[in-house]
């Protein structure tokens, strides 16, 4: 299981990469699509949103279950991954593939960059996730 250093986790297995300074990439962790399995579906119906840290913004599908998916810190959804979006690349198991890269899910415009210090580090989620 790989825990990236560069990464901040939430304890609901999401992570956050920071690109500037208030713009950022987020997905779930590879613990968490090991867990979930190979997923059939991913959606975000929230893009041009802004949404408060710890509110739902979309789902993940795998064979057995359905997963929320929540925001890390608050901020505006500028981008859903076009590579799993069902109207465009429809390749939702880029996310078991690759859930550091191009499995991403989408690209958010913090609107407070001080949350991140309130998400682990990758020592610190890598004792919750085993």
């Amino acid at each position: 299981m790989d825990f990236p250093e560069k990464l901040k986790y939430t304890e609901e297995h999401e992570w956050l990469r920071l690109e500037d300074d208030n713009i950022a990439y987020v997905g779930i962790t590879d613990f968490a699509q090991g867990e979930l399995g190979e997923l059939v579906y991913v959606e975000v119906e929230t893009v041009g949103e802004h949404l408060e840290i710890g509110d739902t913004f979309g789902t993940v599908e795998a064979v057995k279950t359905t997963s929320d998916l929540y925001m890390p810190v608050s901020g505006k959804i500028l981008e859903f991954n076009p590579e799993l979006d069902e109207s465009e690349g429809d390749n939702p198991t880029l996310v078991n593939e690759d859930p550091y890269g191009k499995g991403w899910i989408i690209k958010i415009e913090m609107s407070d960059p001080a949350e991140i210090a309130k998400l682990m580090d990758a020592a610190a989620y890598k004792k919750i996730a085993g």
